[in-house]
């Protein structure tokens, strides 16, 4: 048996190099999604801090 990772085959019949490349796409579109995620989070927030800003300035308060 050869330990060439090209060679190698996994249950799924996929070789370990596949599965590895797999993985790695894998974990950028998560790291990619919560990066997204976090950037929108943060527009959110300084969108509620400027309301709460302009309403605490209301005539009457």
């Amino acid at each position: 048996m050869s330990d060439d990772p090209d060679k190698l085959k996994a249950p799924g019949g996929l070789t370990l190099r596949q599965i590895h490349e797999q993985v790695k796409k894998s974990a950028d579109r998560d790291r990619a999604a919560l990066q997204a995620r976090n950037a929108l989070t943060n527009k959110s927030s300084r969108w509620q801090r400027f309301v709460r800003y302009v309403w605490d300035k209301k005539p009457g308060r």
